[in-house]
């Protein structure tokens, strides 16, 4: 799914909660993971002018989830252990995205590299 647009945030909210809903995740896990999501769709947007976004329901064992990965073309992060701490923000915002996104999921991998984007992928499970 592209995301190029502020526009393009509530359909892909809505793909995100209608994929947490068939594996029956429970309503504080979908908040969670859709908190995490707009956190992240957010910066992809401010900092990269959009990118792509997979969205895939994966089994671990006997639990199901739901992995985001978000895949931009933007400038990427210069100092990526400063942009994970709490407050801190390039572009006055309260700082909360990539660290917030991070507590919110099970699991939070990110990869960047300057000058060619970044890549965040999450995992939020239904019984996690």
């Amino acid at each position: 799914m592209m995301v190029i647009k502020e526009h393009d945030v509530v359909p892909f909210r809505n793909k995100v909660k209608e994929c947490a809903d068939k594996i029956r995740m429970g309503l504080v896990n979908q908040t969670k993971l859709i908190t995490a999501a707009s956190e992240l769709v957010r910066n992809m947007l401010r900092y990269a002018s959009g990118g792509k976004i997979l969205i895939e329901i994966v089994s671990k064992e006997r639990n199901n989830g739901i992995r985001l990965t978000f895949i931009d073309k933007g400038p990427g992060i210069k100092d990526l252990s400063l942009a994970m701490k709490d407050g801190y923000s390039t572009n006055r915002s309260l700082g909360l995205g990539l660290p917030g996104a991070k507590r919110l999921s099970n699991e939070f991998d990110i990869r960047t590299e300057v000058g060619k984007g970044t890549t965040v992928t999450i995992i939020k499970w239904a019984n996690g």
